[in-house]
């Protein structure tokens, strides 16, 4: 089986490779000479899937209910795999835009088909381009557009959540905006920290309730962070869907 998962995994990072080898450039030039961005999230979403269909991955979700309708958002999620961003990317929302660690800039295809997309890069070790990065996210809320975040900065290696970093929260209190809890079962078993071997499983999605930002101020982003990770741990002790 591991040998299997072995040769499905190459060959999902050599076709995901090469179609946004050949895609992203004349998707970002539509953008750059239009100033589209539609496109991009329908070439994004379909390349998850194939990835997604590729490793044999499967996703079930419940609680779209409370995805917020004509409201954008922020979308608080825990992380145990790199395959939860792709995951909730495709199964969440049709046009989510993540904050993401500026090291993937180090992808320069990638990274620049992030940018023309909405995506923000923050840079972790830099205060002051990372604030800069949270006023950008608030100021592309405010203009409608909804953001995932990983608050706990990294993967957990274990089940128990990382501590929450602020700088989400911040983005979504200066923009007035709803977080959503979002709690993600199976990617851990997927992808390994540390192997390159992506599994065959199903993962799980449950997104909660939106837990307002309206009326917080900066002053009470702790009460907040605390009451958003109380409802992601209350999710995530449901278990699988």
């Amino acid at each position: 089986m591991l040998l299997i998962a072995a040769i499905r995994s190459i060959l999902t990072y050599v076709a995901v490779s090469a179609y946004v080898t050949i895609v992203a450039p004349p998707g970002m030039l539509v953008s750059a000479i239009f100033g589209a961005k539609e496109h991009l999230y329908v070439l994004g979403h379909f390349g998850v899937r194939m990835g997604l269909a590729l490793s044999g991955i499967r996703v079930r979700v419940v609680g779209r209910e409370h995805v917020p309708r004509g409201r954008a958002a922020v979308y608080a999620a825990n992380h145990q795999s790199n395959v939860d961003p792709p995951v909730i990317f495709d199964a969440v929302h049709p046009r989510l835009h993540i904050l993401y660690k500026a090291e993937l800039e180090a992808l320069p295809i990638l990274e620049r088909a992030f940018r023309y997309g909405g995506f923000i890069p923050v840079d972790r070790r830099n205060k002051e381009a990372a604030m800069r990065s949270i006023d950008a996210g608030a100021a592309s809320i405010r203009a409608g557009n909804s953001f995932l975040i990983f608050p706990e900065g990294t993967r957990s290696k274990t089940a128990e959540l990382l501590p929450f970093k602020k700088g989400g929260f911040i983005m979504a209190i200066k923009a007035g905006a709803p977080i959503v809890p979002v709690a993600v079962q199976g990617g851990r078993d997927s992808m390994r920290k540390g192997s390159w071997i992506i599994r065959p499983v199903t993962v799980s999605i449950r997104i909660g309730e939106p837990i307002e930002s309206a009326g917080i101020s900066l002053d009470q982003r702790n009460n907040l962070i605390e009451a958003v990770r109380t409802r992601i741990e209350t999710l995530l002790a449901q278990g699988p869907v």
